[in-house]
Formats: C-alpha cells, sequence, structure tokens
C-alpha cells in the first residue's frame, strides 16, 4: 500500500460525511429538527478525523516529502491544497459556532449551519477530486519508494499518537450509524 492509498482511503469516508451533511442541511432547511448531538459528531468527525488526523498526514508529511521531491508548494498544487483546507476550516469554525446556538434553542442559527456545511461540502468535493486525480499520482511518481514506507510508518503514529487508538474505528461506527438514519443506508 501507497502512502496516497491511505488518503484515498481515508476520502471515501470524509465523502460518506460529506453526503450525511447534505441531509442533514436539507432537514434543516425544511425547517425539521435534528438532533443537536448529531451537529457535535459532524462538527467532532471533520475536526478530528479529516483534518486532525488527515490533512495532518497531507500537510506535516506527505507535502513536505512532495516538496523534497522537486515539487512546489507556493504557486502549485500543494499550495491551494494548503489554502483549501484552511478554507474549509473556517467552513467548519461557523457550523460548530452556530451548532452551539442551534442548541440553545436559536433556529435561525439552522441557515448559518445549512450554509457553511453546504460551502464546505462543495469545497471538499472538488479538493478531493483534485487530490486524486492530480496531487497524489505526482506523489506516487515523484516521491520516492523508500520515502513512501517512511511515510506509512509516519501515518502510524499519527493514527496512534495524535488521534488516539481506537478512534478511527469510533468515527467509522459514528459515520454507518449517521448513514443509516441520514442514507437510508
Amino acid at each position: 500500500m501507497k502512502p496516497t492509498d491511505e488518503l484515498k482511503n481515508e476520502h471515501e469516508a470524509i465523502k460518506t460525511m460529506l453526503a450525511i451533511m447534505g441531509e442533514v442541511c436539507d432537514v434543516l432547511d425544511a425547517k425539521r429538527p435534528v438532533d443537536p448531538a448529531h451537529l457535535d459528531e459532524i462538527v467532532e468527525f471533520v475536526q478530528v478525523f479529516a483534518d486532525k488526523c488527515h490533512h495532518a498526514k497531507e500537510e506535516d508529511l506527505l507535502f513536505p516529502a512532495m516538496v523534497e521531491a522537486g515539487i512546489p508548494k507556493e504557486r502549485g498544487p500543494i499550495g491551494v491544497m494548503l489554502a483549501e483546507h484552511d478554507k474549509g476550516r473556517a467552513f467548519i469554525r461557523n457550523v460548530k459556532d452556530a451548532a452551539a446556538e442551534y442548541k440553545s434553542g436559536d433556529k435561525k442559527a439552522a441557515k448559518i449551519i445549512s450554509e457553511n456545511a453546504r460551502g464546505y461540502a462543495a469545497l471538499l468535493s472538488q479538493h478531493i477530486d483534485k487530490e486524486d486525480h492530480i496531487l497524489y499520482p505526482m506523489a506516487d511518481a515523484h516521491v520516492p519508494a523508500a520515502k513512501q514506507a517512511e511515510l506509512l510508518k509516519a501515518f502510524e503514529r499519527v493514527e496512534r499518537e495524535i488521534v488516539g487508538a481506537g478512534k478511527h474505528e469510533q468515527f467509522h461506527a459514528m459515520l454507518e450509524r449517521l448513514e443509516k438514519i441520514y442514507l437510508g443506508g
């Protein structure tokens, strides 16, 4: 397995969450209630699984290896990905803040949640496509095999030391539960 294969697998889980977010937004836009605990779980998934785990593997490990292999950081695909990660974080901060207001009874916060969650989902959908079809093939072609093996070991450390043992599995179980609720899966 290559490091990019692991990242692509994580993209599949993120895409499932984006679909769930879309359905949650549909419920909110229809002025029907959403369990505030589900909003908290969505935010936690994005902040921990997508950002603290997945984006950390990219930003702290893969992207520097790509730069070391000669792929420019600035004015290139890596710079674009980093800017999009920051934009996504802003969307999710807004969702988190609005979810707290929604939980305290402010139903107007539903619109802010929906707008920002939809913005995040649109951004991440095209972002994932660019990574899977442009950036990762560049990494596969330019990062030496020995460095890729090092990256896989470093990815394991991220899972264990930064995210926490068993957390990945907890997120997948939560995804399956929310998928049944919102996607009928």
